[in-house]
């Protein structure tokens, strides 16, 4: 099987309240061109980008229940959230054309809250996706059905990359990493698209934070190229497996080197270490910039993750980190996040 990285294998415990965060789901129970639209365009509307990629969202029907899905590859596979179809078989997919459709649950992974669920249809098209992450302030849409309003889109700017939803480590160590957004997500948006401009997708659309919590737009979204890895490990043989780190990484600043005594402001900076997790065993410590892992550099935090996705757990790597001025290098055995 092919290993892909649960970024949540990254993340320590968060302090914040459980209570804070909010599942997208509705439960009444509980290509075509592919550049950015011009600035000097937006007051003509995102009309086009939402024709091109409204066929490949599908409102996802689970007994009183619904969230929404992603058509991401021919045959009439579609990615969703494991929390929209938890435990359910077989579901119902309401097309962007008012048609509805059965589908099967091919399999989930409740560690990354990702599932695969294969159409009745085979000819629904795929949508684009984005592997890289999006920039801060980049103009993404939402595109879902948020308390049953199928085909709704809404407008925001990507607030965040590499974002943790406060408390969600007690219930699902899959939320963390994330793209934050402040384009309006609300209960039915759970497993929709989260695009950029040009009609790529950028994330599938995961949680928000409710407005009782004090929140005021903060939504979140799994990164595509997170969501597109684990559906293949899924595919492959129904499971996805998941190395574990045990650091939280951050963005490195030339602000932070520079308080930190480093060298370089290209690398990773490890925020926390989980006690007794391989990083801490391997004695890596909060503080430490990482510049290479398993032989790859790691400039960002984005090209940490990639290097992460190509190993698997048990596997002894070598990584390399800067602790003030002084470089070093330590041997970490990987451990594995258990579905």
């Amino acid at each position: 099987m092919r290993t892909r990285s649960s970024l949540a294998a990254l993340a320590t415990s968060a302090a914040l309240a459980t209570a804070a965060l909010t599942a997208c789901t509705d439960d009444e129970r509980s290509a075509a061109d592919l550049s950015p639209t011009p600035a000097s365009d937006l007051a003509s509307g995102f009309s086009e980008v939402v024709a091109r990629v409204e066929p490949s969202v599908v409102t996802v029907l689970v007994g009183g229940g619904l969230g929404s899905g992603v058509v991401f590859r021919d045959g009439g596979l579609v990615l969703t959230n494991e929390h929209v179809v938890q435990g359910a078989r077989t579901v119902q997919l309401a097309l962007a054309s008012g048609e509805r459709i059965a589908a099967t649950v091919v399999s989930t992974d409740p560690v990354t809250d990702l599932a695969v669920l294969r159409a009745e249809r085979t000819d629904l098209p795929p949508a684009s996706f984005r592997t890289e992450l999006p920039a801060t302030g980049e103009i993404v849409l939402a595109m879902g059905t948020p308390l049953g309003f199928r085909n709704s889109v809404t407008m925001g700017v990507v607030s965040g990359v590499g974002r943790e939803i406060p408390g969600s480590a007690g219930q699902s160590q899959a939320l963390v990493d994330l793209i934050q957004t402040d384009a309006a997500i609300s209960p039915g948006n759970s497993g929709g698209a989260l695009v950029d401009t040009a009609g790529r997708v950028v994330g599938i659309n995961d949680a928000y934070l409710p407005p009782q919590s004090g929140a005021v737009s903060i939504g979140f979204a799994i990164p595509a190229a997170t969501a597109q890895d684990v559906a293949e490990d899924l595919l492959d043989d129904g499971k996805a497996t998941h190395p574990f780190v045990g650091i939280q990484p951050g963005r490195l600043t030339p602000q932070i080197a520079d308080r930190l005594g480093a060298p370089t402001d290209r690398g990773v900076l490890v925020l926390d270490v989980v006690d007794d997790g391989p990083a801490a065993a391997a004695g890596l410590h909060a503080g430490d910039i990482i510049t290479t892992f398993h032989g790859e550099q790691t400039a960002t935090v984005e090209q940490f993750l990639g290097a992460l996705r190509a190993v698997e757990p048990g596997q002894v790597v070598d990584v390399t980190y800067l602790r003030g001025g002084d470089t070093a290098t330590a041997k970490v055995t990987l451990g594995q996040i258990e579905r």
